[in-house]
């Protein structure tokens, strides 16, 4: 859902590929052309992958689509936040909270009302969760987006107040922090796509900039945001790259890319400024840790191939 359908790489970046596709520019559809997880299961078991450095893979989802989920964010008591469907005609997305310990009795449904798709992107601590929705499953995919965010059960549109939106609309909230600030991005008319945090207690906006850049600046998505209020995400440096940043606070901004790559992007940032995402180079993609001062410190690939490289 919310992403392009010009071309695979056209797709909105929310989590780590599976498929390598992921977002450089507008997201115009509500689709699924990148995951975090795919394939469901029962229940997670230790089968699934070795052990390796430590870390083990599993394989999560909802088995009401067992070809496409995907699992977007996870807060400190283990809810994971994801949905299903690959945003085809008449395989709509839907949302859902994933508890542990993982089982399907442990997949609860969350869903916009009266929407035709749901994404849930991101969820704090508090019980509050974000994400986007639309209102349309069109074969062309070129479908509408809102933002939203949602606690105890009862659900807030949100959209950034521009004169100057995309046809059709895109607005999605990506992620967010235990004060309630969200971090997200609009597509205007000119299909740039413009990052900002919104308040959720005092209902304000605010703009996620490239500093020193006349204007506004190049196409940016503003995608995690942490407990100091350290936004990270991706922006648009030429038309065949695209680098990350993360942009803390007090205004400081680092702005990283993998050597070689043509898409680097940040999806998530924890309170240590941990930054993680992806990046592309040719037509693999692949994850990474990077963090402010220690530069790239652990790329991942598969299961077997952990491991640190400079």
């Amino acid at each position: 859902m919310g992403i392009g359908t010009r071309a695979a790489r056209r797709r909105i970046g929310i989590a780590t590929a599976a498929s390598g596709a992921l977002a450089v520019a507008a997201a115009v559809a509500m689709t699924g052309t990148a995951g975090a997880a795919t394939a469901a299961r029962t229940a997670p078991t230790a089968a699934d992958t070795p052990a390796s450095a430590g870390y083990q893979f599993v394989t999560l989802g909802s088995q009401h689509d067992r070809t496409f989920n995907q699992l977007l964010g996870i807060n400190n008591r283990g809810v994971i936040a994801g949905y299903f469907g690959s945003g085809a005609q008449h395989h709509p997305n839907k949302g859902y909270q994933l508890l542990p310990p993982y089982a399907q009795g442990d997949v609860a449904g969350e869903n916009f009302p009266h929407s035709a798709q749901t994404q849930v992107t991101g969820l704090n601590d508090r019980g509050v969760t974000v994400g986007f929705f639309s209102r349309q499953n069109t074969a062309s995919m070129a479908n509408d987006n809102f933002g939203w965010w949602a606690a105890g059960g009862h659900f807030h549109e949100v959209n950034f107040p521009t004169g100057t939106p995309a046809r059709p609309p895109v607005d999605q909230l990506l992620g967010v922090n235990d004060h309630d600030v969200a971090a997200g991005f609009f597509t205007n008319s000119a299909g740039l796509n413009r990052g900002y945090t919104y308040n959720i207690g005092t209902g304000k906006f605010s703009r996620v900039l490239v500093p020193g850049v006349r204007g506004l600046g190049p196409s940016l998505t503003a995608a995690a945001i942490n407990n100091h209020g350290d936004v990270a995400g991706f922006f648009t440096v030429n038309s065949s790259t695209v680098d990350g940043f993360l942009k803390l606070a007090n205004g400081r901004f680092f702005k990283f890319s993998v050597p070689g790559a043509s898409m680097t992007q940040a999806f998530g940032v924890n309170d240590s400024d941990w930054v993680a995402g992806t990046y592309t180079v040719g037509s693999s993609t692949y994850g990474f840790i990077w963090r402010p001062g220690k530069g790239f410190i652990l790329h991942i690939s598969d299961p077997t191939a952990w491991g640190p490289r400079s």
